[in-house]
Parts: structure tokens; C-alpha cells; sequence
């Protein structure tokens, strides 16, 4: 199968991970990294043998099909357009942008294109998340009835260099960290249909402890504490709690409830852990992790299956309607809090088709 060139735009931190993981996936032919900072980029490109490149040659070069827009969350639909403007398919880290208006924006100009958008995460397509998949799949928790989902800690000034953008519009913990636990419910559940909430900002600013920073303030924008409920289209309800101002609890990140059995989901934010189902009348047990990619970090397994799902003219599962949907939903929270109202949610996602086997030249998950 013909390798898909690949352009990466944006390389901070994450662009790293996104590197390491691209090795796993023969399909990828990473063409050339680009960034504002060009030391950055050349930096990025000795540590991985690439090439640094500018944003305009990426995007001039007929070779690369898919642009991974790598930049932080407010650039990502400017960088996203350019690229579809370039006639490239895209694929962004989370999120596809800062609120539902512009990522709609983007998915009405990727459709009136014909090309494909895709976002991060992809977590969900990792062995425990697809295990879990499998299991609610199978009809061991009977009806969906509801769940809990919990991400809560202090706060990533204590660790982050630079964290001020957690702290600006479109950061927040729910459109940081409520992508991940939103996405796999709805590969797990289906759409949301609509959405109650209520958000809260303790703090005005904040002390970075990380260094190299340790010791400066940094101003709050946005609410850093939201809590709430989603109601899926299958009926079941499930309450979910995002917070950078918990000091610690002891909630799992995700549980799911059916009228025979319970499903205990790993950490969202990573492809593996441990998947506990109960069975009504039983006790919690550990399960097999059953499919591939639970043994490591795989960011970029999404650009991957959007690369073989060029190739064979089929759905790619990480895609611009469920990375829209989920925006959607997590921006509907604080609408919700705003208005003290239900928030009815417009948009509807499949649920992706699991990934039922490795991802390779030769075979792939229908």
C-alpha cells in the first residue's frame, strides 16, 4: 500500500509523543515539521532525522496529503483552514478549535472541499478502551442506564513551564482534559443529546510553582471547576466532574452502569489500565485486554487509520463530525451554567467503528 505524506505544523511539547508513536505506523511518511519558532522546528527535526521546513513549503509540497496541525488550541482552525486551503486533509491535537462556531466552520469548508478533518483524542482507540468497547458491545451490562466521569487535580501550573494557556479561553479543564472522557463515552454510548451544568472560578490567578517560572501569577479567564450531567440518545445519564482546583479524591475517571452489570473504564488519557466489569449478583473482575495498542503511547494511531482510511475510501474513526460533537457537548456545559437551563445538543456523531484489529498494510478494521 502507498505510503500518505505527512506535513506536521506545531512542534512544542506534544509534537514529541505524536513523533515517537508515528514510527509504529508503516503507512506515515512524515515529509517535514514546521513552526512559527524555526529553531524549534530544526531542533525537533534533528532529534527525529527529519526535515525543518516552512508552513508555506509544507503546504505547496504535492507530495503530503495530511497536514498535522500540531499548534496550540487558538491557532488550530486558522492552521486547519490554511491547510484545506492547500487542498490537504487535516488532522488536529485537541481540540479541532476553541468553540463549537469556528469548529463548525471548519467541517462546513472541509465538506464543501470534498477533504477529510480529524481530530485528537484517539486514546479511545486503545486496547482498554476498545476492550471496554467490546464489552458493552456484547450486552454484558445489559440497558445503558448511566456513569460517572471524574478528572480532577490542582491545577498543571504545578508541573507545565508555560501553563497561562490553560488558564485562557478555550483552555479550562473541560475543553482540556473533557475531550478525552467525552470522546470514549460517546465510542462507548453514542451522541449526547443534551447537556446540564453549572461551572465555577474559585480563583482569580494563579501561582506557577514549575519552573522556569516558579513564582509568577498568571490571570484566570475562564471557569476551572464544572460539574455536571449528559444525556445520552441510548437514555443512560452520566454525571461528570472536570476540575483544576481538587487537591485529590478517589473517584475512577470512568464508570458505566447497565441494569446487569457495571464497567469500571481506565484513565481516557491513555490507550491501556485495567478494565473491571461486575456482573449483577457479582464482584468486580479485572478482564483481558483483548485488542492491540494498550502497551504504550500511540498519539497518532487517529492519523494513522485517517492515512489507511485514504487508501481504502472507508470512515476514519478519529473524524470531523465526532471531534465537532464532542466540542459541542463540552461547550454546552457552560451555556448550561450561564443560562440555567438544559442545553439541547445539535449535532450528531456515530459512534466510530471499533478497531477490532492491529492496523497494518494489509488488514484493516472495517
Amino acid at each position: 500500500m502507498k505510503k500518505v505524506g505527512i506535513g506536521i505544523i506545531g512542534c512544542g511539547n506534544i509534537s514529541s509523543a505524536y513523533l515517537k508513536a508515528m514510527a509504529s505506523f508503516d503507512i506515515l511518511d512524515i515529509r517535514g515539521l514546521a513552526d512559527l519558532n524555526a529553531e524549534l522546528a530544526r531542533q525537533r527535526a534533528s532529534e527525529f532525522n527529519l526535515q525543518a521546513r516552512s508552513v508555506e513549503d509544507l503546504l505547496a509540497d504535492p507530495t503530503i496529503e495530511i497536514i498535522v496541525n500540531l499548534t496550540v488550541p487558538k491557532a488550530h482552525v486558522a492552521v486547519a483552514m490554511q491547510a484545506l486551503d492547500a487542498g490537504k486533509h487535516t488532522y488536529s491535537e485537541k481540540l479541532l478549535g476553541i468553540n463549537f462556531a469556528e469548529g463548525k466552520r471548519l467541517a462546513e469548508a472541509a465538506e464543501a472541499k470534498g477533504l477529510r478533518i480529524g481530530a485528537a483524542p484517539d486514546t479511545f482507540l486503545g486496547g482498554s478502551h476498545q476492550t471496554a468497547r467490546a464489552i458493552v458491545d456484547s450486552g454484558a451490562l445489559g440497558l445503558p442506564v448511566g456513569g460517572t466521569a471524574t478528572f480532577m487535580c490542582p491545577g498543571h501550573e504545578r508541573w507545565h513551564p508555560n501553563p497561562d494557556f490553560y488558564y485562557e479561553i478555550g483552555g479550562g479543564p473541560m475543553l482540556d482534559m473533557g475531550p478525552y472522557y467525552i470522546t470514549d463515552l460517546v465510542n462507548l454510548l453514542g451522541p449526547v443529546a443534551k447537556v446540564s451544568g453549572f461551572a465555577f472560578s474559585p480563583r482569580s490567578e494563579r501561582l506557577i510553582t514549575s519552573q522556569p517560572r516558579n513564582g509568577e501569577r498568571i490571570p484566570v479567564h475562564v471557569a476551572t471547576h464544572v460539574a455536571g450531567a449528559m444525556a445520552f440518545e441510548c437514555g443512560a445519564i452520566v454525571q461528570i466532574g472536570m476540575s483544576f482546583d481538587v487537591a485529590g479524591h478517589k473517584h475512577v475517571p470512568l464508570e458505566l452502569y447497565g441494569t446487569e452489570g457495571t464497567l469500571i473504564v481506565p484513565d481516557p488519557n491513555h490507550f491501556g489500565g485495567q478494565v473491571e466489569l461486575l456482573k449483577r449478583g457479582g464482584s468486580f473482575e479485572p478482564q483481558e485486554t483483548t485488542q492491540p495498542y494498550a502497551d504504550g503511547n500511540y498519539r497518532s494511531i487517529g492519523v494513522a487509520d485517517m492515512a489507511y482510511a485514504i487508501r481504502a475510501n472507508r470512515p476514519h474513526r478519529a473524524n470531523g463530525a465526532l471531534a465537532l460533537h464532542v466540542l459541542e457537548v463540552m461547550e454546552a456545559f457552560q451555556k448550561a451554567a450561564e443560562s440555567g437551563t438544559t442545553v439541547m445538543i445539535e449535532t450528531r456523531a456515530e459512534r466510530p467503528a471499533p478497531l477490532s484489529e492491529s492496523l497494518s498494510e494489509t488488514r484493516l478494521a472495517a
